[in-house]
């Protein structure tokens, strides 16, 4: 019998008749001859007010461990209502909380990384034929103490579930139909994708489109569960992420994103020798900061350049760290720019397709937009350029590459 695991959003479960449809549309799936599992989050602005409350009490650094205890109710809140509603439509279900359900995760509170599932009990139950409701984002340490997953954290537990379980698929239920070309609120032309690549979802996630979790495609990337992503509130068909060779076109370029949570640090003068970018990224890594880009500019009289990108909530601590630095560098001055985004493209085809970092660069050169830093790898050229200019390059680069562009053929074998 097949094996489906289903993951609903908080919007998909926002209140009473959401969480009804939720149930109707688990019951269908259930009665189609499949085994389900369903994975939720917490309802829509549940987790925002219970922040909110701890730091209202706790203050801004309110403790760890009972943050988690905290923000960790609101799945549990939506598990038991779906399982109320489940069984008001003739069916059985049975909730579980993270602890229930048998997920290890590391000690490290709201940032927790998942280590194991025992998945005895939920084979007990769909066996039975009932329906294993389980709470998303939360789990347990080796010492029983409860645990969240952060931002996504449903996500990723869903995705967990359906490789312990080793599932025909895994459905991401959320509020918009599928993963498009780009932000439809930005172009209107934008359209959905109806495959896309597991090295593509990789990128597209990490570059700013936020359908899915870094995390989750990781874990399909690496078990082989196929992702099919669709919406809560009607039927058809989403987007299948899929290994490679299942993707029956190569897209130049399937989408193209941006990210305004960036911002830039430049230090300048830095001595050209051994040992200068250790000095300088060491305390950066130990600090739990994220780099991005790096551009280092060698100049004749022998010093450096060293241009780097970070989250922008990051940004100062960042800026802090290097004008600390500086001086053991020998640096000049150090600079910041927060008025940045970063703007990208992303498609297997750009694998054997020659010229599309030309074609980008003279797409952006034509709407007067100045090119900062750039980066690629196999299948992404990035830039970043001035944050203000940001919708227009998304809307132009979409134009180019994706309304303009064609798929090529996949080669047969």
């Amino acid at each position: 019998m097949p094996l489906v695991v289903q993951k609903y959003g908080g919007t998909s479960v926002g209140d009473a008749d959401r969480i009804r449809n939720v149930a109707r549309r688990v019951v269908a799936t259930l009665e189609a001859g499949n085994q389900v599992a369903v994975v939720v989050s917490a309802m829509s602005g549940e987790t925002n007010q219970l922040v909110a409350l701890a730091r209202e009490v706790g203050g801004e650094a309110p403790s760890a461990r009972e943050y988690d205890v905290l923000v960790s109710t609101g799945e549990q809140k939506t598990i038991a209502l779906l399982s109320m509603a489940i069984h008001q439509l003739g069916h059985e279900a049975r909730s579980f909380t993270g602890a229930q359900m048998g997920m290890l995760t590391d000690g490290d509170h709201s940032r927790a990384r998942i280590q194991s599932i025992d998945t005895e009990a939920l084979r007990r139950v769909l066996e039975r034929g009932e329906v294993a409701v389980i709470a998303g984002f939360q789990g347990t340490d080796e010492e029983g103490n409860i645990t969240t997953l952060g931002r996504g954290g449903s996500d990723t537990s869903a995705m967990a579930v359906a490789c312990a379980l080793e599932a025909d698929v895994c459905e991401i239920y959320t509020d918009v139909d599928g993963v498009f070309t780009t932000d439809p609120n930005v172009v209107a032309g934008a359209h959905k994708l109806e495959r896309v690549s597991y090295e593509e979802m990789l990128e597209l996630a990490s570059l700013g489109a936020k359908v899915l979790q870094i995390r989750s495609v990781k874990f399909a990337m690496h078990y082989g569960i196929p992702i099919h992503v669709r919406s809560s509130f009607h039927d058809g068909e989403g987007t299948w992420v899929v290994r490679e060779e299942d993707v029956m076109e190569r897209l130049v370029v399937s989408g193209v994103t941006y990210n305004r949570n960036e911002a830039k640090v430049r230090v300048l003068g830095v001595k050209d020798s051994p040992g200068v970018a250790a000095t300088l990224f060491g305390p950066l890594s130990a600090s739990g900061i994220v780099v991005d880009m790096i551009v280092q500019n060698l100049s004749q009289d022998g010093t450096t350049d060293m241009t780097f990108t970070v989250p922008r909530d990051q940004y100062a601590q960042a800026l802090a760290l290097m004008e600390e630095k500086a001086p053991a560098v020998g640096a000049l001055r150090v600079e910041g720019d927060q008025d940045i985004a970063k703007v990208s493209v992303v498609g297997l085809g750009m694998k054997d397709h020659a010229g599309v970092a030309a074609r980008m660069f003279e797409v952006l050169a034509a709407e007067g937009i100045n090119i900062q830093l750039i980066t690629t790898s196999e299948i992404k050229i990035s830039v970043v350029i001035e944050e203000k200019y940001a919708e227009l390059a998304v809307r132009a680069l979409h134009s180019a590459f994706v309304e303009q562009g064609a798929a090529e053929p996949q080669a047969e074998t």
